[in-house]
């Protein structure tokens, strides 16, 4: 199956050129962010990779390089293009220095696909090179959510939350779908490049992929079976979000707070008999604990109605000042932000930057990082685990919080982005999150998406982008705890390192063990 002819010298060069193997690798990056939301085509997300796969297999580490550093291009280049949005619009920065700054963006994230292909084609460009491809490339998202602070964005398990394979997320996470979205995709260029070579359906049907692919997407699918945790008994809550859709240029500045106040008092009003109230991310512009008189009439009115309202908020330690969510009312606790967005609430190397900073008017760039062990908050008598905006696309971050949480919260503020396609991700990677951990999750934003989120990562009811309105809905609380919210993504990144190891050391003797199958 898996034991494809190793690359000689003459196999390297033959074939297309390699300025073709770019052009081609450069359009397959460019169709993979068509799988995510909002479109959602998530079989051009198999197209994509095999087209990366047959571009990249049989080239010269260097070369190989190049064509990554393609597919990354055209890859980033549509998909996280909507950073000129933040950088232009809210940085205030000309359209030209702005298409600088997001092409310098995408290239530098490109580069991380041409190590990945370099790496791949260094050292794995022989026998069992389709695992070889899918396990490297698991392990590239992975470096993605840590390396320079981390841009876990585009994972090809993400267009998979409601298909299929989404029986594999609560057990083994977005990046065990991915692995399995990535070796389909691989194994399907395999059989493409089986049948060019030969010209034989027949040829193709001996490698033994198209049966391997067959009980593979069987197995997959029939994880959607399985059941991890369950509803507890009349525990549900009546839940408002409220989507203020505050214009950005208005959202900090002082001769327009008051307006802002009185739009969310506005659209709260007749929910205060919910049991759970939602605002989105630094809703209230000050700061928790100054005694201020608009946070202290806000909590006032939900103790009397008995409810809680969880806000957005600055919040204040020895440290400095957080970007920050609390409960006010009948709930308690306060929660600061750990995972900051670089040079859009922080700064890195602050003194080297600081000519780069003034370019940017930008009121949140000076936030600090909070502790990593802050306790869960409560909210109608139940615990629940907070994320604030960027957070939440961090897999292995949430996990760790949710295992004991009764539900998970988000809140945000998308208005940075427009009408990109980024806040569609952002809200694609939320339903992931609650699909993982099987949990209910109440996602809160500025001008939308807002949305509440059930236990199997479906959106159970949703706001449209730039209007102010309220979202209501129920809750239900789960209890148990899914396999990935106990393990996180481990599992997955130790089998695609030790699968690695196992064949960079023991291939010759797994070369012998598959030509001995019938009818090789």
């Amino acid at each position: 199956m898996v034991a494809e002819s190793p690359t000689t010298p003459d196999s390297a060069t033959a074939g297309p050129s390699a300025w073709s193997r770019a052009l081609l690798a450069l359009v397959a990056g460019a169709m993979a962010p068509l799988a995510f939301s909002p479109h959602n085509m998530w079989l051009l997300g198999l197209v994509s990779v095999l087209g990366f796969y047959t571009a990249l297999k049989h080239t010269s580490p260097r070369t190989g390089a190049i064509i990554g550093w393609c597919y990354g291009a055209g890859f980033f280049g549509v998909g996280v293009s909507w950073v000129y949005v933040s950088i232009h619009v809210y940085g205030n920065t000309a359209p030209a220095f702005a298409g600088f700054l997001t092409a310098l963006f995408v290239m530098g994230l490109a580069l991380l696909f041409a190590v990945q292909a370099w790496v791949t084609q260094r050292w794995y460009n022989q026998s069992f090179y389709l695992l070889s491809f899918s396990a490297i490339w698991v392990l590239g998202e992975w470096c993605r959510s840590w390396l320079l602070t981390g841009f876990p964005w585009l994972y090809m398990g993400y267009p998979h939350v409601n298909s299929a394979f989404a029986g594999l997320a609560p057990i083994f996470g977005v990046m065990g779908i991915s692995f399995v979205v990535v070796l389909s995709g691989a194994a399907l260029g395999e059989m493409v490049l089986i049948w060019r070579r030969t010209g034989s359906s027949y040829a193709v049907a001996r490698s033994y992929l198209p049966t391997v692919l067959f009980f593979l997407w069987v197995l997959t699918s029939l994880s959607s079976s399985l059941n991890w945790v369950e509803p507890v008994a009349d525990a549900t809550l009546d839940v408002a979000l409220v989507q203020g859709n505050i214009d950005q240029g208005r959202k900090f500045d002082r001769d327009f707070i008051d307006d802002n106040l009185a739009t969310y008092d506005r659209l709260t009003a007749p929910y205060w008999n919910a049991d759970v109230i939602v605002w989105p991310e630094t809703a209230l512009p000050f700061v928790y604990g100054r005694n201020n008189t608009a946070v202290n009439t806000f909590a006032a009115q939900a103790r009397r109605s008995d409810t809680t309202l969880i806000t957005g908020i600055f919040g204040e330690t020895g440290t400095g000042l957080h970007n920050s969510i609390t409960s006010l009312g009948v709930g308690e606790g306060i929660y600061h932000k750990q995972k900051l967005v670089p040079f859009g609430e922080y700064v890195p190397l602050r003194s080297v930057f600081a000519t780069l900073l003034q370019l940017f008017a930008l009121p949140m760039s000076s936030l600090e990082k909070g502790p990593a062990d802050q306790p869960l908050l409560t909210a109608g008598g139940y615990r629940y685990s907070p994320y604030i905006c960027y957070e939440v696309v961090y897999p292995d971050f949430v996990a760790h919080r949710a295992a004991s949480a009764d539900f998970l919260v988000t809140i945000s503020n998308d208005t940075w982005f427009g009408a990109s396609w980024g806040p569609l991700q952002h809200l694609q990677m939320a339903a992931m999150r609650a699909l993982e951990n099987g949990r209910y999750l109440l996602r809160a934003t500025n001008n939308g998406v807002s949305a509440i989120i059930d236990e199997k990562g479906h959106i159970v009811a949703r706001t449209e982008q730039f209007q102010a309105e309220v979202l209501q809905g129920q809750l239900q609380v789960f209890r148990g705890q899914t396999p990935f919210s106990v393990w996180g993504s481990w599992p997955v990144l130790l089998f695609c390192a030790a699968l690695l190891i196992v064949i960079h050391r023991f291939q010759p003797a797994l070369l012998q063990l598959v030509n001995r199958l019938p009818n090789r």
